[in-house]
């Protein structure tokens, strides 16, 4: 048998990481000075309201190579291999320790997502699905090389404020993107988040307009499955990605996920999600 294992940030729901047995090990957020695990003793609201009040914004402490031995060794005792997939080394450093654990322990295997939140996830579903149907190691790590350079992760921000503190974007820029009622949409590309389109007006047309913008005229997608993430209190704004991809009909699965708090330590609240995979 192979157990798949991965890190919080894929943020793929609770119902599908227990249907698939994925084990997750949670990063680090680190709050008022206090270390706490994603997902595990903090939620999203938790940030939030301590940013509301003022606080100084989280942070995020990668899972460390001897954490990743530790577990690593316990699952191969069990197992007959194990595969891991990484939120993108160009995010974290999670996957160079997890790399690093993995010389010590024989039958583990590393995958770099080069992606994150449900991008990443995309890849860990597909792998658990692959190893309960019996697939081998080399075939799921084939399958994982195949789909990685597919994935089409982007987000539209209702606010700039929590990239602004964590040093992803200048006071100056959020200023502006604030003012103008800007929303920029970031696309991970080559491992890296990249600002390919600003959209304005309330955050509410503009998750409309940015569904549709990611729909609208392609002939290039694998309609088999769609994921929305959203970072919102409430359903708003993944209803409007709902009805939209419902509407457009191509879609066999479409999932949802709330986006954990490694993500939203960056992205903040209102953020809106749509993953898709190219043919």
């Amino acid at each position: 048998m192979i157990k798949i294992t991965t890190d919080s940030t894929c943020d793929l729901p609770a119902q599908l990481l227990e249907r698939y047995q994925i084990t997750v090990f949670p990063l680090g957020i680190v709050k008022g000075g206090k270390l706490y695990r994603d997902g595990v003793d903090i939620r999203t609201a938790d940030i939030a309201a301590h940013v509301e009040a003022g606080g100084e914004l989280t942070t995020t402490n990668a899972v460390n190579a001897a954490d990743y031995e530790e577990a690593f060794r316990a699952l191969t005792a069990k197992y007959d291999a194990v595969i891991h997939i990484n939120i993108g080394s160009g995010f974290s450093c999670c996957c160079q320790n997890a790399r690093l654990a993995a010389e010590e322990v024989p039958e583990v295997y590393v995958v770099d997502s080069g992606n994150l939140t449900v991008g990443h996830g995309m890849l860990v579903l597909a792998a658990a699905e692959a190893a309960e149907a019996g697939a081998s190691v080399g075939e799921i790590l084939r399958l994982m090389e195949d789909m990685i350079p597919r994935l089409e992760t982007s987000f539209v921000l209702d606010r700039l404020d929590y990239m602004k503190k964590g040093g992803r974007c200048s006071a100056v820029t959020a200023l502006g993107a604030n003012l103008l009622k800007l929303h920029p949409c970031v696309e991970v590309i080559g491992n890296k988040m990249s600002v390919t389109r600003k959209y304005r007006g309330a955050i509410s047309k503009v998750a409309g307009d940015y569904v549709w913008d990611r729909l609208r005229d392609r002939k290039d997608l694998d309609t088999r499955m769609a994921f929305i993430v959203d970072t919102c209190p409430g359903d708003g704004l993944a209803s409007i990605a709902r009805e939209i991809l419902k509407e457009d009909g191509r879609f066999e699965r479409i999932y949802e996920a709330k986006a954990g708090c490694t993500i939203f330590c960056h992205c903040g609240p209102n953020t809106l999600g749509v993953i898709l995979l190219r043919k």
